[in-house]
């Protein structure tokens, strides 16, 4: 079985910054769940908005903008919990919290409290699938991993609101036209162009796709498709494809690495 750490190529600390749509609030905290019980310390944060955290996803919940502050917190509050959640402040008229700007959160890494910093990076108003705004995404300079997180939920449907987040920005990425159906190739269109789900991307981190929802046997049939559909091409920037299913165990089911163009299953 293939661990999440394992999947997403983590080394020893780093800042890991989850852009795309279609479960990155899901992966964020199973992905610090995973590395708090390993015994390592995990701050789970936005550059956007989140939803206020249920208890079962974070149980320690950090509200300032000062700096300083936020990390004497962190370290009373560390002593007997390995994962905090941080925001900025609430909107409670949303009940979300927003987050940091991505020099803030560089800020808070330079205090040397965690060993993992995890960012949702933009947002997707709950759709599987996006293409990024111009202000989007929001990633910290010193992310050494960007996950592009795609819900499988929306291959093959049609495009439209209901499916795609910032529809009018996908359908000039992909080529598609408003209605047709969501093929991969579209999808991999929006994962490789300059302005698709990498876009600020830092030149040194790794870029690896999360395929999301393959809990169904179409969704990881098309999920595969993608991987392949990416290999082929050869030339894409990512580093990675890996299939899997955040609300189910074990999370990683598949892992293709475009590099080698060689694959692994859990």
């Amino acid at each position: 079985m293939i661990s999440l750490r394992d999947g997403l190529m983590l080394g020893t600390e780093g800042i890991i910054s989850l852009v795309g749509a279609g479960g990155k609030t899901s992966l964020m905290f199973k992905l610090a769940h995973e590395l708090a019980k390993a015994g390592e310390t995990v701050l789970t944060t936005t550059t956007t908005k989140i939803y206020v955290p249920k208890p079962e996803q974070s149980s320690q919940l950090i509200l300032s903008g000062y700096v300083p502050l936020l990390l004497k917190k962190a370290r009373a509050s560390l002593k007997d919990h390995r994962h905090i959640t941080a925001a900025a402040g609430e909107l409670p008229d949303q009940e979300k919290l927003h987050g940091f700007a991505p020099e803030v959160i560089q800020d808070i890494w330079n205090g040397n409290v965690f060993r993992w910093i995890i960012v949702e990076a933009d947002g997707a108003a709950g759709k599987p699938l996006k293409a990024p705004a111009a202000h989007e995404p929001a990633i910290p300079a010193s992310t050494s991993q960007v996950v592009g997180v795609i819900g499988l939920n929306g291959a093959g449907q049609p495009l439209n609101e209901k499916w795609v987040f910032r529809l009018e920005r996908f359908i000039h990425l992909s080529g598609l036209s408003y209605g047709s159906d969501i093929t991969e190739a579209a999808i991999v269109a929006v994962l490789v162009h300059e302005n698709g789900i990498f876009k600020h991307a830092p030149a040194a981190a790794a870029r690896i796709a999360f395929c999301n929802q393959a809990d169904l046997p179409q969704n990881r049939a098309a999920g595969q498709r993608l991987a392949r559909t990416l290999i082929q091409r050869k030339k894409t920037g990512l580093t990675r494809v890996v299939i899997g299913q955040t609300l189910f165990d074990p999370p990683v089911l598949e892992v293709y690495d475009l590099r080698a163009e060689s694959e692994y299953e859990t």
